[in-house]
């Protein structure tokens, strides 16, 4: 699930799970995305299915 959660945001899988080993641009509180995405890892994965389901629907109707 996180793979296909990467690819639809652009960035890499060791980005999205907070792996990536370069150092921060920038120092304060972790954005927005990346708690929200912390929050949709720890989901049961039932519901980390529905939530990609719902971002992959909203984001291909957005790109239309």
């Amino acid at each position: 699930m996180l793979p296909r959660l990467a690819r639809a945001l652009g960035v890499s899988l060791e980005v999205l799970i907070g792996e990536d080993q370069r150092p921060a641009a920038k120092r304060g509180p972790t954005p927005k995305l990346q708690q929200q995405l912390e929050r949709l890892s720890a989901l049961p994965k039932p519901k980390q299915r529905a939530v990609m389901e719902v971002l992959e629907a909203m984001l291909a109707q957005a790109s239309r």
